[in-house]
C-alpha cells in the first residue's frame, strides 16, 4: 500500500498547497503528475510482481475516501484560485492542467473502484466523484454496460479497430449515457424504486455548478466546466487506449464468448500504476470486477500488453495516424481476423 498512498498523496498536497500559495507548488504538481511520472516508469524495471490475488488490505478502501475528499477539495480550491486569485496567466494554466490531469488520472480510477465495492457508502462516494466531474451517468453505465457488453459493437466505449480516437469520443460519450440510462431504466422496472439514478445526476451536476457559482461566480462555472471536461476526455482515452482493436468473438449461439484476459490493454509501469491505483492493470479488473485495487494480477502471458505506460499511450492515440502505426500490428497478434 505505500507506493499507493506516497504516489497520490503527494500529489493532493502538491495540488492544495498550489491552490493556495500558487509559485512553485504549481509547478512542482505539475512537474510530478507529467515528467516526474514519465521519467520514473521510464527509467525504473517494470513492475510484474503480484500481491497474492485473494489478498485482503484494510488501507485500500480507507485511502480511497481520502482521496475521494481530497478531490472534492481540490477541485474547489483550484476553481477558487483560477477565478479570483491574481496569479499570472502561465500560472494559472499550470495549475489548470495539473488539476485535471488529477482528476483524470487520480480521481476518475479511484471513484471507478469506489462504485466497485460493496458497500453502499463507497459506492455512493464515487457517484460523488463523477457527479463532481459532471459525469455521473459513468457510475451507471460503466458496470451495466461496459462490464456487461465490453469488446462487442453492443459497448460503446470498446473500439474497434481502425476507429481513430476523435471519431470515438464523441459517439462513445453519448452511446455511454444512453445505453447507461436504458439499463437503468430496465432495471428500475424489474424492481427498483426511488429516483431515477440519471435524475440524481443531473441534478447533482446542476447543484455542482450552483457550488461553482457560490464559490467564484460565472468565471468559476466556467472553469469548473473547463477541468471537467478535461477530465471526461482523459476518462474516454483511457476506455480506448485499453480496449483498442480487442473484440469477443460470437460463439454459436449468438452470444459473445466470456470476458477473459484478451480483451483488455495493460501496462506493468511503477510509477503510473501507483498513480492510478492500479488501473493499467486491466484485465485482472475485467475478470474480477470486485478484486480490490493492490491485489489486480498481471500476466504479460496472457493479457495484451502496452509498450508504454497508459498515460504516455493517451497521448499517442490523441495522433490516429502514430496510433494505428504502434497499435494496429499488436491488435493482429492478440485478436486475428476479429478485430471488427
Amino acid at each position: 500500500m505505500i507506493r499507493f498512498i506516497c504516489a497520490t498523496l503527494v500529489l493532493v498536497a502538491g495540488l492544495c498547497l498550489g491552490a493556495v500559495l500558487g509559485g512553485i507548488w504549481v509547478w512542482g504538481a505539475l512537474i510530478y503528475v507529467t515528467v516526474f511520472a514519465y521519467g520514473v516508469d521510464r527509467l525504473t524495471p517494470v513492475l510484474l510482481a503480484n500481491a497474492p490475488a485473494d489478498a485482503e488490505f484494510p488501507a485500500a478502501d480507507p485511502l480511497s475516501v481520502a482521496l475521494a475528499l481530497a478531490h472534492l477539495v481540490v477541485l474547489g480550491l483550484a476553481v477558487r484560485s483560477l477565478a479570483l486569485s491574481d496569479a499570472p496567466l502561465p500560472e494559472k494554466m499550470a495549475l489548470f492542467l495539473a488539476v485535471s490531469l488529477f482528476a483524470g488520472q487520480v480521481g476518475h480510477p479511484n471513484a471507478h473502484e469506489l462504485i466497485h465495492r460493496s458497500g453502499r457508502r463507497l459506492r455512493q462516494l464515487g457517484k460523488l466523484v463523477y457527479i463532481s466531474i459532471l459525469m455521473g451517468h459513468h457510475a451507471s453505465s460503466h458496470p451495466l454496460v461496459h462490464h456487461v457488453h465490453v469488446g462487442t459493437a453492443d459497448d460503446p466505449v470498446s473500439a474497434p479497430l481502425g476507429r481513430g480516437f476523435w471519431r470515438f469520443f464523441g459517439r462513445a460519450w453519448l452511446g455511454s449515457f444512453k445505453a447507461g440510462a436504458r439499463a437503468e431504466s430496465k432495471r428500475r422496472n424489474a424492481h427498483a424504486q426511488g429516483l431515477h439514478p440519471y435524475v440524481i445526476y443531473i441534478g447533482g451536476a446542476a447543484a455542482v455548478l450552483g457550488l461553482a457559482f457560490a464559490i467564484a461566480g460565472p468565471g468559476g462555472v466556467l472553469i469548473w466546466i473547463a477541468i471537467s471536461g478535461y477530465a471526461q476526455l482523459q476518462i474516454f482515452l483511457s476506455d480506448y487506449v485499453q480496449h483498442y482493436g480487442l473484440r469477443r468473438r460470437m460463439q454459436e449461439n449468438g452470444k459473445p464468448e466470456p470476458v477473459g484476459p484478451e480483451h483488455s490493454w495493460n501496462t506493468p509501469h511503477r510509477f503510473s500504476g501507483a498513480l492510478m491505483l492500479n488501473a493499467p492493470r486491466h484485465s485482472d479488473h475485467h475478470t474480477h470486477p470486485a478484486r480490490v485495487y493492490p491485489a489486480l494480477q498481471l500476466d504479460p502471458e496472457t493479457m495484451p500488453t502496452l509498450p508504454y505506460s497508459l498515460p504516455m499511450m493517451a497521448v499517442i492515440a490523441l495522433f490516429p495516424p502514430l496510433w494505428r502505426s504502434i497499435m494496429d500490428r499488436r491488435v493482429a497478434m492478440w485478436a486475428p481476423g476479429d478485430t471488427g
